[in-house]
């Protein structure tokens, strides 16, 4: 009986050693089979970079303006008293725009014209002493001495006549002054005083554009200046005569910039203007952009972590963030300066959900 438990008990253990056994070899062959987790590559939107043969151009808006224009001002001070024009008055040459009160003026003429005569009276005085005391110097009569003092009294009235012509002549020439003429023909574009004003001599008073040549007066930025002097063909158009174009050409440019705006005066010159272009008028400006083709990303490709922005560019299925300098954004779009090239691939949508050397692929949905 002792024997058989002996045996029971050792195969029993055997038993359990095997069961034991293969339980190790099968939980170590499935711990080797646990699969391996790949790596996720996400799928981006992405467009490869290629330049834009399109013209760029940039407008401006511009006033149709004289090339010539006058500003008038009175040489004498006054009080305004008479205003014979109208903005917009064609006028010509010799024209009275404008009279001061001249009643000050007028009693200085009379002032000095009676100093001209009390002059010439002395000179007269003086003229018949000079010729008796000659007589008498001839004939021993009196010295030498006493001659030169009467000579000496001659020349000072003379010289008091001449004085005294020359302040009337003023005088005159102020009262001329008093009407403010147009110094050539034209159109009276501005008025800055009224009757009743006080004005001051060199004060402007009226703007006149003279007959001739018209040009389009535009505001340009100081970097689009360089462009200005390299365009090849300017175009203006006008809305008010359906959108007429003519073309045109850069006259001069302001030697400096507005200290407000900061930007550069520009006279565009028209050859041959429309026959109902009128001062005034508002003209569009194009101006083609210069540098040769454009490249225009998408704005959603534009990855703004900081004053840069940068794009994420893909090369061998891996990102790089790319800096970039952009020009003028559009509606969508945005143009790049620099730091791209043709044939750069990059990504277009979901960019700030992207990671420096992700693994991608192009293709599907965006994020």
């Amino acid at each position: 009986m002792l024997n058989i438990l002996k045996k029971r008990k050792k195969a029993a253990v055997l038993l359990g050693t095997v069961i034991i056994g293969f339980a190790v070899i099968f939980l170590l062959r499935g711990k080797d089979e646990v699969p391996v987790a790949k790596e996720e590559i996400t799928v981006v939107h992405t467009m490869t970079i290629a330049a834009n043969a399109a013209t760029q151009k940039y407008t401006y808006s511009g006033e149709v303006r004289g090339r010539y224009e006058s500003k008038l001002a009175f040489q004498v001070k006054g009080k305004i008293v008479s205003r014979n024009v109208q903005l917009g008055s064609s006028v010509s040459a010799g024209d009275v725009l404008m009279q001061i009160d001249a009643k000050d003026i007028v009693q200085t003429v009379n002032n000095n014209s009676a100093l001209v005569d009390s002059a010439q009276s002395e000179l007269e005085l003086a003229q018949s002493d000079l010729s008796r005391y000659q007589e008498l110097v001839n004939g021993g009569v009196i010295s030498q001495a006493t001659y030169d003092k009467y000579v000496n009294a001659y020349n000072v009235s003379a010289s008091r006549v001449r004085q005294t012509q020359a302040q009337y002549a003023q005088s005159v020439n102020e009262m001329d002054y008093s009407l403010l003429k147009s110094d050539k023909s034209g159109v009276i574009s501005s008025i800055s005083a009224e009757v009743g004003h006080v004005v001051s001599p060199g004060q402007v008073v009226v703007t006149l554009v003279q007959d001739g040549e018209r040009e389009i007066e535009i505001n340009v930025p100081e970097n689009r200046i360089e462009d200005l002097r390299q365009a090849p063909d300017i175009k203006v158009n006008f809305w008010a005569l359906g959108n007429e174009s003519v073309s045109g050409f850069v006259r001069e440019i302001a030697p400096m910039a507005d200290p407000s705006t900061r930007t550069f005066k520009v006279r565009i010159s028209i050859p041959s203007p429309p026959a109902d272009m009128k001062l005034g008028m508002t003209a569009t400006v194009s101006i083609p952009r210069s540098g040769g083709n454009l490249m225009k990303i998408p704005i959603d490709a534009i990855y703004q972590n900081s004053e840069t922005p940068a794009v994420w560019k893909i090369k061998d299925d891996e990102l790089s963030l790319c800096p970039i300098q952009v020009g003028n954004y559009g509606s969508d779009t945005v143009e790049v300066l620099s730091g791209l090239q043709e044939g750069d691939c990059i990504v277009t949508k979901g960019v700030h959900m992207l990671t420096e050397g992700q693994k991608v692929k192009s293709g599907g949905d965006s994020l």
